[in-house]
């Protein structure tokens, strides 16, 4: 066991931390078992998109994140007339992208 004695905030404090190796139940999962468990398609997800902005109508090459999460809201600023673009982003289960955009105030 491997403990710490230091002070947190205002108070001393003692932190132990114990070394558990955590053994996995089912250890001969298939193929099918794991999809099952961890359904996360094949791997590959659209990380670019390209959008037309709402406000000057030209085209913008944008960056996804496929690590934020299945549905995403976000604003991001036009390349061309700097003006904000709202965008709302899903992705599919095969990791394809749908990217909505309207124009934004804020």
């Amino acid at each position: 066991m491997f403990q710490f004695r230091g002070t947190i905030g205002d108070r001393q404090g003692t932190l132990r931390y114990l070394s558990i190796m955590v053994d996995f139940v089912n250890d001969d999962w298939t193929e099918a078992d794991l999809d099952d468990e961890f359904p996360i398609g094949d791997g590959t997800a659209e990380t670019e998109s390209v959008i037309t902005c709402p406000h000057c109508g030209k085209q913008n090459e944008i960056a996804l994140d496929p690590g934020s999460g299945s549905d995403q809201e976000y604003v991001e600023d036009c390349h061309v007339c700097c003006r904000p673009i709202l965008m709302y982003v899903r992705y599919g289960r095969d990791g394809s992208a749908e990217v909505e955009v309207y124009a934004s105030d804020s």
